[in-house]
């Protein structure tokens, strides 16, 4: 399988493109930090921008399924979400790209706001609001779309070991608890996916 990566350089997408790897798949991995990858003979690397029409295009060619894992340290307010969402929603229209897109956002976007609990509620108001809101029109802009969609929202992201012991929730519901994830386990649950497709147009939070 050919799987393409946005947001390849850090995190969640490092170590996706590390499991899709050592599974054999192709990976095709777009990221303004391509240093942070290891060469690989099954490895392509674009140095780009997840809002550029033209990276994206270049890293859209070819792939099966794509997983997009941008995130970002800046905790002032940010468009980089929505614009990433434009930019993909145009690059696919124009490639008339029709394989699966799988998109990470966060536990606190969207309609799962409402069913935060007291802690993660507190950190997102007073840390990461701005990112959060601009994560929910993310998703708007995703799921309104004529993509083949799935958005993956994972609760509070640690640097912890891979487990594969996670809990993978489909639906939200009253007194739903959801924890901290290991960045590793998120990873895993999205390359699972990319091969299985199980979940498409689908909100599925992910947890420990």
């Amino acid at each position: 399988m050919n799987i393409t990566i946005i947001g390849a350089g850090g995190g969640i997408g490092l170590s996706a493109v590390a499991q899709a790897l050592e599974k054999g798949h192709q990976v095709t991995a777009l990221s303004t930090k391509i240093s942070a990858m290891s060469d690989h003979p099954m490895l392509t690397k674009i140095e780009g921008n997840a809002t550029s029409l033209t990276d994206l295009k270049r890293a859209l060619q070819g792939a099966d399924v794509l997983l997009v894992t941008v995130g970002t340290k800046n905790k002032k307010a940010t468009t980089l979400f929505s614009d990433i969402s434009r930019a993909l929603i145009q690059a696919v229209a124009e490639m008339d790209y029709k394989p699966a897109v799988l998109i990470v956002t966060g536990f606190g976007a969207g309609e799962s706001k409402r069913y935060l609990n007291f802690f993660m509620r507190t950190v997102i108001r007073f840390f990461l609001k701005d990112q959060y809101v601009d994560k929910s029109k993310m998703e708007e802009l995703i799921t309104e779309s004529a993509l083949k969609w799935e958005i993956v929202r994972p609760g509070m992201l640690t640097n912890g070991a891979l487990t594969r012991t996670y809990k993978v929730l489909p639906d939200l519901y009253k007194g739903m608890k959801i924890n901290k994830i290991a960045r590793y386990d998120v990873a895993h649950y999205l390359i699972d996916e990319a091969e299985n497709q199980k979940l498409l147009y689908q909100y599925v939070a992910v947890t420990s």
